[in-house]
């Protein structure tokens, strides 16, 4: 699967290749909004906004709400 974001050095996709594959497929056909919210707004564009605050976040150590891609710290 292509990398379609730029992220951080301590920001990884999930290991999980089938998941993110469906993850990845499905944003595509909806324009790039996160699958696990049900509105298509702005702040729910893949990399939705919640996990961009929890990336500069120096103390969260998680995944993001999809589980798509995982902080450490």
């Amino acid at each position: 699967m292509e990398n379609l974001f730029d992220l951080p050095d301590n920001v990884r996709l999930t290991d999980n290749r089938e998941y993110a594959e469906k993850l990845h497929a499905v944003m595509k056909s909806n324009g790039g909004f996160c699958p696990c919210r049900l509105q298509h707004t702005e702040e729910n564009r893949c990399i939705c906004s919640e996990f961009k605050a929890q990336m500069s976040d120096p103390e969260f150590e998680g995944f993001c709400h999809c589980k798509l891609f995982y902080k450490e710290r």
